[in-house]
């Protein structure tokens, strides 16, 4: 007899390898198609995998945009999640400033222009978030620059300037033109991370700052989860349960992966990763429990910023058979 097939969109993560290798156990009845699709070129299996599950519903399961899932939830699409959450990022690690733009310090942000991926994007209502909650930064008194055409329909909040970017040019080259003061982006693109054409990180120590926002907070702040169609949840009781559980075996495999010191072709890569631990400790950690304080604070966030009209519940963003977890 042959299994049905669940097709699985994901990123080229290391957190992913298990999966490309075919490490991971299916779920029980099932075949698994790995697909490398990820938000920017190239990757294998193309780029766009947010749009094409939440608007085609082109996969079963796929690495999702926590923001945009939780809008598409909020507006009755026909999909659940697992806490499975392998995009995790600090914003202030993405904020990059003009020498010239007179930004010492976050507070300097309030009335600059500000490029963004945009505005729905989850890095960008994270970093909205933090500016206002751990800097005073009012998200309202800033000018923002987006990129990119949103990923689901929606009619802004109408209490800030937000603009498109020009037709064939991008944030980053608004930023090093000088026509932006400021830049946040999931994926800076080289021009920005080398540190040349007079700009410079928000922070004078990135790292510094990320280690006391997680003091602060005790999270790493999650960009994706792993989200299915709602009507396979429905249909086998047991599969998001079972896809979580491969989730936490891909999670052991790489863990293992580490321990080799010669896994990355880093030469002190082992003792960087010990150093990570040792400063984060497990900030990769799956299941709802360990990271409901942040899903309840992002969707504040998302409420606060107009991006959904009613707080959501984080229980009713998860099939019901992993809230437990």
């Amino acid at each position: 007899m042959i299994l049905p097939q669940l097709t699985l969109a994901l990123d080229r993560y290391d957190r992913h390898l298990p999966y490309f290798l075919g490490l991971v156990p299916p779920p029980s009845g099932f075949r698994v198609r790995v697909l490398e699709v990820g938000m920017v070129p190239p990757r294998r299996d193309g780029v766009q995998r947010h749009r094409r599950m939440l608007h085609d519903e082109e996969f079963d399961v796929a690495e999702t945009s926590l923001a945009s899932y939780i809008m598409a939830r909020a507006a009755g699409a026909p999909f659940t999640a697992i806490p499975a959450f392998p995009r995790r990022l600090f914003s202030q690690n993405h904020i990059f400033v003009r020498r010239d733009a007179g930004i010492e310090r976050p507070s300097d942000l309030t009335g600059k222009r500000v490029a963004i991926w945009a505005f729905q994007v989850t890095l960008s209502v994270l970093a909205r978030g933090d500016l206002q909650r751990d800097y005073g930064v009012p998200w309202r008194g800033i000018h923002w620059f987006c990129e990119h055409r949103e990923e689901l329909p929606w009619r802004g909040t109408g209490e800030c300037a937000i603009e498109r970017v020009p037709e064939g040019t991008t944030g980053a080259e608004l930023l090093l033109s000088g026509k932006v003061d400021a830049y946040i982006d999931p994926h800076p693109p080289q021009s920005i991370l080398d540190g040349t054409g007079g700009v410079r990180p928000l922070f004078a120590d990135p790292r510094a700052e990320c280690v006391r926002y997680h003091g602060r907070h005790g999270y790493y702040p999650i960009m994706h989860l792993q989200v299915l169609r709602r009507e396979l949840a429905d249909e086998y009781p047991r599969l998001a349960r079972e896809l979580l559980d491969g989730w936490e075996h891909a999670q052991a495999m790489v863990t293992d992966f580490y321990r080799d010191p010669n896994f990355t072709s880093l030469p002190l890569g082992l003792q960087a990763w010990q150093e990570q631990r040792a400063a984060f400790g497990d900030v990769w950690a799956s299941g709802f429990t360990a990271n409901r304080r942040y899903l309840e604070d992002f969707v504040s966030f998302m409420h606060e910023q107009r991006l959904i009209a009613q707080p959501l519940s984080v229980e009713d963003l998860f099939h019901p058979s992993v809230t437990e977890s």
